[in-house]
């Protein structure tokens, strides 16, 4: 019977499984995050390399399965993909490696099959689409600079800048200055901003600002609700675009919903792409997945295994 690696590596943290081809989970390791275009390819491969060793003992040496199925954050390229596997490949960690991005173990993870429409809406924004046929629609998700905006940092970024314009008086008024100072304990926004700048305050945990920024919405701030509005638009705009570029806009297909953003189902933001949702893409079915990732990574692996459908149902129902 032949073994699996499977890998979700993410901006919070790193997952693993060892799991058998008939989805009998073996092991399971969890490390830090996986953030290969700061830290390095080497240095997140070390991440990865101690999450498996959590779940196979200190001592286990590679290869530690025959097939590596790893869906990464920062594998938003093919370049990066191949460096990546390369890495990988060249530590030993299996003798056949696949590696891809995260969004893609999301979709399986989330969808009733292995075909369908992702949006994970987490620190980042990102979207994918694989047709029944097998052709993908993706991003190249790297950021404002192809057009990206959105996910808890992009959220959050705009709260500050609203906020800290408030104070000062270029921008209107609104509550988001509450929020960020009482947050935090600060007397200003301009204090919490200075403590990022010289490094006082992790910028990391601006993020803790998300869930105050949906609260402000729905009491009713005009600015925090063009920024929940915002988030809509652009999540439903994603999915409508793989959607139109696999032909699929009028064919009843699955769109998973995934991410910190969106398995919190904030009541404003669900409604908004709820509407969205029928406006824009009427035949799309929209699902929001509370199955985590590493389990989609893990089905890519089977799948490519040629497992049966009862592998999948037996892994399934370990989480």
């Amino acid at each position: 019977m032949s073994t699996l690696l499977a890998v979700d590596g993410g901006n919070s943290k790193t997952d693993v499984l060892v799991l058998s081809s008939d989805g009998t989970v073996l092991a399971r390791g969890r490390g830090g995050p996986f953030v290969p275009q700061s830290a390095g390819v080497p240095a997140a491969a070390d991440v990865l390399e101690e999450a498996v060793r959590q779940a196979l003992g200190p001592g286990a040496t590679p290869p530690y399965a025959d097939r590596m199925a790893a869906y990464l954050a920062g594998a938003d390229l093919p370049a990066e993909e191949e460096a990546l596997a390369a890495e990988f490949g060249a530590r030993g960690f299996a003798r056949d490696i696949v590696v891809g991005n995260d969004t893609f173990a999301l979709l399986r993870a989330g969808a009733s099959g292995p075909s369908g429409v992702a949006v994970v809406c987490g620190a980042g924004i990102n979207a994918v689409g694989v047709s029944p046929t097998g052709q993908v629609a993706r991003f190249p998700a790297i950021g404002p600079l192809v057009g990206d905006w959105g996910g808890g940092v992009g959220l959050t970024n705009e709260v500050m800048w609203h906020a800290a314009r408030a104070e000062d008086g270029r921008g209107g008024p609104t509550a988001l200055v509450g929020l960020v100072t009482s947050h935090f304990g600060a007397p200003t926004v301009e204090q919490v901003a200075f403590d990022v700048y010289f490094g006082r305050l992790d910028p990391l945990r601006l993020l803790e600002l998300t869930a105050g920024l949906f609260e402000v919405a729905a009491a009713g701030d005009e600015i925090a609700i063009s920024l929940v509005t915002r988030m809509a638009d652009e999540i439903v705009g994603m999915a409508r675009v793989c959607l139109t570029r696999l032909d699929l806009l009028e064919t009843p297909t699955e769109v998973v919903l995934g991410g910190g953003v969106l398995r919190a189902r904030h009541p404003l933001l669900m409604d908004l792409l709820d509407a969205r949702f029928v406006t824009h893409t009427p035949a799309a079915k929209p699902v929001v997945t509370d199955t985590p990732p590493i389990v989609g990574a893990a089905l890519n692996g089977l799948d490519a295994l040629g497992t049966t459908e009862e592998a999948e149902a037996r892994l399934r129902a370990q989480f």
